[in-house]
C-alpha cells in the first residue's frame, strides 16, 4: 500500500480481477501542472491496464466500472488532486 497522497497527486486503486492482472492493488499517480486533469479512461490506458490492443481500437470493457471518491462516476469525468480513483471489475453474487 502506498503512503499518504502528495500534493497533487491521485491515488488508483484495482480490485479482484483487476488487481490480480496488473499485479498491484495501489498506486499514485502524480498530476503534471499546466495539463488538462486526466479523466479514469486516460489513466486505464496510461497504466496499461487494458493492454496495447485494446487500445488501437480505444474501447474500454463495457462492464467496467469506476468510483471517484467511492461514489459511481463516469469513465470521462475529470480527476482532481487528492481523488482516488477505484477501477472495479464486473460484480456478481446471489
Amino acid at each position: 500500500m502506498t503512503g499518504p497522497l502528495q500534493h497533487g497527486q491521485i491515488r488508483v486503486r484495482l480490485f479482484a480481477a483487476l488487481r490480480e492482472r496488473a499485479g498491484w492493488s495501489e498506486r499514485s499517480i502524480a498530476l503534471t501542472p499546466g495539463q488538462p486533469h486526466p479523466t479514469a479512461s486516460d489513466l486505464w490506458w496510461q497504466l496499461e491496464l487494458g493492454g496495447t490492443a485494446a487500445k488501437d481500437d480505444g474501447a474500454l470493457p463495457a462492464s467496467l466500472r469506476v468510483a471517484i471518491n467511492q461514489a459511481f462516476a463516469s469513465l470521462d469525468q475529470p480527476l482532481q488532486a487528492g481523488d482516488e480513483l477505484a477501477f472495479l471489475p464486473p460484480i456478481s453474487g446471489g
